[in-house]
């Protein structure tokens, strides 16, 4: 194969973390026919800077989080990617558009530094984050649970930081947001988690206001550059 740029479409040991609470793992099809799989890495990233993967099921605000800690953090030292995903452009997260067939060709040609499938959509974290990692700038990114063994094997400084909700609160903004018909919000809700086993550095209980949880993760942020 013949690889060009992704073309986007417009359309076990005791955590240092004080707050509390190789193989990529992939989670069974839900009831929509989407499946948590991971794109395997190439190679080993070794740093220095830390990966921050923000994870939670749908509907817990990790997009609101993040866009919170942004506003407040300088980008010449904390890198956020926007997410490549096989969704049209419209409300709710800003990322970059792209068609099956170049989501394809991007998992085949390394434009990926990770990439898995959900919710029948495709979604790819650019393989640029390395070169920010590798320049001691922090990266962070929402992502699937299910790639997190993907994760761990490529970044010596991952931080799994996990943004949780309760149920209520979970449908009641699942439904506000109106991306998905009422059927669609029910399979989210369903779905269990992919990687309920791996190790959690930092656990945000998000039911509170944006503020409240935007401010433990900037926390969180702050200190894994400490760590590095």
């Amino acid at each position: 194969m013949t690889c060009r740029p992704v073309r986007i479409v417009r359309a076990a040991t005791a955590s240092p973390w004080c707050e509390p609470c190789g193989a990529a793992e992939s989670g069974s099809p839900d009831a929509m026919g989407a499946m948590d799989h991971a794109q395997p890495a190439a190679s080993t990233t070794t740093g220095p800077g830390a990966f921050l993967a923000i994870v939670g099921a749908s509907g817990v605000g990790k997009d609101a989080l993040i866009s919170y800690a942004r506003e407040r953090l300088d980008e010449a030292a904390v890198h956020f990617p926007r997410r490549v995903i096989t969704r049209p452009e419209g409300a709710g997260e800003d990322h970059e558009p792209i068609d099956e067939a170049g989501f394809a060709a991007g998992c085949a040609c390394g434009d990926f530094a990770v990439s898995w499938r959900a919710h029948g959509l495709g979604y790819g974290i650019p393989a640029a984050v390395d070169d920010e990692i590798r320049s001691g700038r922090t990266v962070v990114a929402n992502v699937s649970r299910g790639v997190l063994g993907v994760l761990a094997a490529r970044y010596p400084g991952l931080v799994v930081v996990r943004v949780t909700v309760s149920d209520d609160v979970r449908a009641e903004r699942l439904l506000g947001r109106g991306r998905e018909a009422v059927h669609d919000v029910v399979q989210r809700l369903s779905r269990t988690d992919p990687a309920p086993d791996h190790p959690v550095d930092v656990e945000i209980r998000n039911d509170g206001t944006v503020a409240e949880g935007g401010d433990r993760l900037l926390r969180a942020i702050m200190k894994a550059q400490q760590l590095v």
